[in-house]
């Protein structure tokens, strides 16, 4: 399918890995020119050049943390045009309820909330002034679902998905799209580190740990990043243009609800 995109330019956040970089390859097969961003420069120069070389689209990079405002600064400035705005940060750690103080809630909001939003209101703008735009926010399954020893993913991210519910509705009448991607397991440095910590819990190995978690999903195994990025470019097409403040599940099933 012609996502009819090409020639467009997306900042994707984090995109030197996992479900960033699945995103920025599924934009760039699509046509798509990128900013890229992430915090080690090795890795995002890397991807950066073989995004050019395998799909000829123009690549910029900028190797920073968002979560701070320098960071986002660095970024916004280069990233001032875009049509697409995909955002991306790593999940807060694991934990109990009891583990957590301020200082822990204000870097995750910082990190899956606030970091988010302070990119829309940079960039939101400049697409509505275009007439044509879209926003994909990477969140996570536990927006629809809290998962226990993630309480600290939980809150920030379902702010953010408070935000984007208002928001996606005062931005749809100038052509512009916001909507949540909600991931489940991936294969992914996130899921090795969740898994790596059951394993150490328990006294089993990585292997294992991975297979008891793949036997609760119904498709009985991890989705990949390249499932994950096609899913994203999709919403970021021609074709998407009356998806609005949705939040898209890709879980393997594995959120058991109704709606």
């Amino acid at each position: 399918m012609d996502l009819g995109i090409k020639g467009k330019r997306a900042l994707v956040c984090a995109s030197s890995k996992g479900l960033g970089l699945g995103c920025a390859e599924a934009l760039a097969a699509a046509g798509v020119d990128l900013v890229m961003n992430a915090r080690g420069s090795e890795a995002l120069e890397a991807e950066a050049t073989r995004l050019r070389s395998e799909h000829g689209v123009d690549v910029q990079t900028v190797a920073c943390d968002v979560t701070s405002v320098d960071g986002q600064e660095q970024v916004i400035k280069v990233a001032q045009d875009v049509d697409i705005l995909v955002t991306n940060a790593g999940g807060p750690p694991p934990g109990l309820w009891s583990d957590w103080d301020r200082d822990d809630f204000i870097k995750a909001l910082d990190s899956n909330m606030l970091t988010p939003i302070a990119f829309m209101k940079a960039l939101l703008p400049g697409m509505m002034g275009k007439g044509w735009g879209r926003v994909v926010n990477i969140t996570s399954q536990s927006v629809r679902a809290p998962i226990p020893a993630l309480g600290l993913s939980n809150a920030a991210r379902t702010g953010l998905t408070g935000y984007v519910a208002g928001t996606a509705r005062q931005v749809a009448p100038k052509g512009v799209t916001i909507n949540n991607l909600l991931p489940g397991i991936h294969t992914t440095d996130r899921a090795d580190s969740l898994d790596g910590g059951v394993a150490a819990q328990k006294g089993i190995s990585m292997d294992e740990a991975r297979a008891e978690r793949a036997a609760t999903i119904p498709a009985r195994r991890y989705g990949t990043r390249e499932e994950f990025g096609a899913a994203c470019a999709f919403l970021c097409s021609q074709h998407a243009g009356f998806i609005v403040g949705q939040n898209i599940l890709l879980d393997g099933g594995a959120t058991n609800m109704t709606m």
